[in-house]
């Protein structure tokens, strides 16, 4: 799209044809483009066209409604499999929980970017070659590489889904870390619709009660159950077609979030060491311990994915670059703290998996703490440190991928 618009720069008439086909796409190419184009009459008009604040809000075509009510009931569907056709809810929910969400964010996309019928093959194969895997598992009591594989599949779904958002190859490093913004994006619309669909469930619930009438097993059965995977997708449909809605807050959230995180990861550093509590020894301290490393990743890549584009100042650099480094610390920790467990106890499927994944992270924020170094030292634009997150997140698919479908036949089903 970038190159397309790059091409039209003087053509009205296929400038606005480009901006009626895809407009979420458009837009957002065109403000990456436009530091380099502005100054020019139509470049400017296109700027104040695109980025002109309205309270209106657009529900997109009608095809574009159809397909997020016929995704909605869809999903609902699936939600409802194991009270259709009698399957056993443990067995079922944590093995299948994924493909009642992503495959219709995937095919979203896919339709919205307008992928080949090559990628759109590959990202059906995919989604198949995972659910048939994960019901092929047998069901082993105290499974690790069964549970392993469940949540790794979580994770493989979502790749699938980061493919149909990156589109074509093309500038796939912007796209990419475009795709972790969609995240956040996505969770702060999505919160709000559960919180609204809340607060309209106890509403629901508490009049019938006042007329005699006990509805909430019917409505937690038919309504829920429906209402609750179409969160997700009526936030994407949102967030796509009106930027402006979330555009201001996942940024606001992240400069918010970022020092108040680094504080809490400082403090409870100082606690660990004042409580004796060590991940050596603690097993259930460890998982915690390298929990609570994933969630401030997390808000580590996308904080970066917000502030390399959006050009901030050296304060929020150095909470990003403080934040990194003293996560690297704790990486450092857990990762010792796996070796020390491999090396007394041996190895298992989850101590591999846990190895392999801290590892990963240490290496990728290495890299991201050295750039945003090289950035207060002024020896480097802040536009590049995303890049290194961009870099990495295929070598994580690449090890969700093993873990998910290698590790239950490398280890046995153990």
């Amino acid at each position: 799209m970038k190159e397309q618009i790059r091409i039209s720069l003087n053509n009205p008439k296929q400038l606005e044809k480009l901006y009626r086909e895809n407009k979420a796409s458009f837009r957002r190419e065109f403000s990456a483009l436009y530091p380099e184009v502005k100054g020019t009459a139509l470049a400017d008009f296109w700027n104040e066209r695109l980025h002109y604040q309205t309270e209106e809000l657009t529900w997109g075509t009608s095809r574009e409604l159809v397909f997020v009510i016929v995704a909605a009931l869809v999903t609902g569907f699936i939600a409802k499999i194991p009270a259709l056709f009698s399957i056993h809810e443990a067995y079922f929910y944590p093995r299948n929980i994924g493909f009642i969400i992503f495959p219709a964010l995937t095919a979203y996309f896919a339709w919205k970017n307008k992928l080949s019928a090559g990628t759109g093959a590959l990202l059906v194969g995919a989604t198949l070659a995972g659910l048939l895997f994960i019901n092929w598992l047998p069901a082993t009591q105290k499974s690790d590489t069964l549970l392993l594989s469940c949540v790794h599949l979580l994770l493989f779904l979502w790749s699938i889904l980061g493919v149909s958002f990156v589109g074509r190859p093309q500038n796939s490093l912007d796209r990419r870390l475009g795709y972790l913004r969609y995240n956040g994006d996505l969770l702060v619309m999505t919160t709000l619709i559960v919180l609204a669909g809340g607060i309209m469930t106890g509403v629901t619930i508490g009049l019938f009660s006042l007329i005699g009438f006990q509805i909430e097993e019917f409505y937690f059965q038919n309504v829920v159950v429906f209402g609750l995977p179409a969160a997700p997708i009526l936030g994407t449909y949102l967030t796509q077609t009106n930027p402006q809605l979330v555009g201001k807050v996942s940024p606001v959230i992240a400069r918010i979030f970022s020092p108040l995180v680094l504080i809490m990861l400082v403090i409870y550093l100082a606690a660990m060491v004042y409580s004796g509590k060590d991940p050596y020894n603690d097993r259930e301290f460890l998982l915690i311990f390298n929990a609570l490393l994933v969630g401030v990743m997390a808000i580590i890549f996308f904080s970066v994915a917000e502030t390399s584009t959006s050009g901030k100042g050296r304060a929020e650099v150095w909470v990003l670059f403080l934040l990194s480094a003293v996560t690297v610390l704790v990486n450092g920790l857990a990762l010792s703290a796996i070796l020390f467990r491999i090396t007394e106890w041996g190895i298992t499927p989850n101590r591999a998996a846990v190895l392999g994944g801290n590892l990963l992270m240490l290496l990728n924020l290495l890299w991201v703490t050295s750039q945003l170094y090289q950035v207060l030292l002024k020896k480097s634009d802040l536009t590049q440190v995303g890049k290194p997150i961009a870099v990495f997140l295929p070598l994580y698919v690449v090890w969700t991928i093993i873990v998910t479908f290698l590790f239950p036949l490398l280890f046995g089903f153990r």
